[in-house]
């Protein structure tokens, strides 16, 4: 894991040098370095609008009740792709930038979804309905103990 993360930024980095220096060298060293600094910004600028649209569309699906799976997906890849803009050099905005599509980045989310098993940190979990809470939780031996509460008003007139 350490060695294809480790090939992969290195990798990346001479790629970015090179294209850097190619750039360079036809249009000049501060027209480059001005490119890089707008991308930069117009990208910090696109990934926070994004970044809130997907936080609205998490709440709206919170309120619903209905699993915001997708929109979490979505917002990690955002911050990722906010990365990649920040980092100086051109591949790395390309990249950020087709993230940045919304088509592009809810099919890879779609997809992520789909075919990549999430392991929880806890191993039972909640939902709520109403105002019912159900929780599951697996003991040691495989069991699985479930149980319903339900909320009343603590302000009773006596």
């Amino acid at each position: 894991m350490f060695a294809k993360l480790f090939l992969t930024m290195v990798s990346v980095s001479l790629l970015e040098l090179y294209v850097l220096i190619k750039v360079g060298g036809f249009l000049g060293a501060w027209p480059t370095v001005a490119l890089v600094v707008i991308s930069a910004l117009v990208g910090s600028a696109l990934v926070r609008s994004q970044g809130l649209q997907v936080l609205r569309q998490f709440q709206e699906r919170i309120a619903q009740g209905e699993s915001p799976g997708q929109q979490l997906i979505e917002g990690f890849m955002l911050l990722v792709t906010g990365v990649l803009l920040v980092t100086p050099g051109f591949v790395t905005d390309f990249l950020g930038l087709l993230i940045l599509q919304p088509t592009i980045r809810s099919m890879v989310a779609k997809y992520l979804l789909a075919n990549v098993k999430l392991n929880s940190a806890m191993s039972g979990g909640f939902y709520q309905s109403s105002s019912r809470t159900t929780f599951g939780d697996k003991k040691e031996d495989g069991n699985i103990i479930e149980g319903e509460f339900e909320r009343k008003d603590d302000n009773k007139d006596h």
